[in-house]
């Protein structure tokens, strides 16, 4: 389970976010393009855009329950 307090600095602020669980398996960003993107220097994924619409809200919760590693979390704020 993520855990909030090891979330990435990169995540931008809001409910999704990527802790350092993440083994940069490229899911989430295939999964929800729209809002997952690769730290290329740290090899891992981070939120760069909260979801807005409904269908990016269950392309992030489709992210989060397929994490093999679960370093997505959805307690952010």
């Amino acid at each position: 389970m993520a855990d909030i307090a090891n979330k990435y600095n990169d995540n931008i602020t809001g409910k999704y976010y990527v802790d350092n669980q993440c083994i940069d398996c490229d899911l989430c960003r295939e999964t929800a393009p729209s809002n997952f993107k690769r730290n290329d220097d740290g090899g891992y994924s981070f939120v760069y855009n909260q979801p807005s619409t409904p269908d990016e809200e269950n392309q992030c919760k489709e992210a989060k329950e397929g994490c093999p590693v679960e370093a997505i979390g959805d307690d952010g704020g």
